[in-house]
């Protein structure tokens, strides 16, 4: 299913999710890189202690993946948060706080091949990767969250997007 121009391709990346099926589905749809797929905390902690990964896809919920997003900043991994049950403005907020580079809806798998390529791309070039993200999924957000929802947290935003905008300058 993957392209040999895709840019995850040899990449080396770590999948955490406690779902077998949801590590399936990726590894089917990320044939071209180097996957480590683990489904619990424990193992993607050491993981993630041992290996220079060039991504982590963590899932939020089942395996804490808030803390093993916390672990993946501090060795410079950028980090994924994909999640269907923690779908949600609050987790989505702390992801941004605690460093993460995206956040992704489970539902939007069938699309996680470029939809990862083009973020990590764009965090590897300097550009901020959430603008990428919800250019193509803030759909999905406003359909979850309602049309709305940033309304709700306005400081939080406005300082998010001027810190988006200066990672660029």
């Amino acid at each position: 299913m993957t392209d040999s121009k895709s840019y995850l391709t040899g990449k080396y990346i770590i999948v955490v999710d406690d779902e077998e099926d949801i590590l399936e589905t990726i590894e089917e749809m990320l044939d071209n890189a180097r996957l480590d797929l683990v489904g619990d905390y424990q193992s993607a902690s050491e993981k993630i202690k041992t290996n220079n990964y060039d991504l982590a896809i963590l899932d939020i919920m089942g395996v804490n993946g808030m803390q093993l997003l916390e672990e993946a900043v501090q060795r410079n991994i950028p980090a994924v948060m994909l999640t269907a049950h923690a779908m949600n403005t609050e987790s989505l907020m702390e992801s941004i706080r605690k460093g993460a580079i995206s956040y992704i809806p489970k539902d939007s798998l069938l699309d996680i091949e470029i939809l990862l390529g083009d973020l990590l791309k764009a965090s590897d070039e300097g550009n901020p990767p959430w603008k990428l993200l919800f250019d193509k999924v803030g759909p999905a957000f406003n359909r979850k969250f309602g049309a709305y929802w940033k309304e709700e947290d306005k400081e939080f935003w406005a300082n998010f997007e001027d810190s988006s905008k200066s990672d660029k300058d």
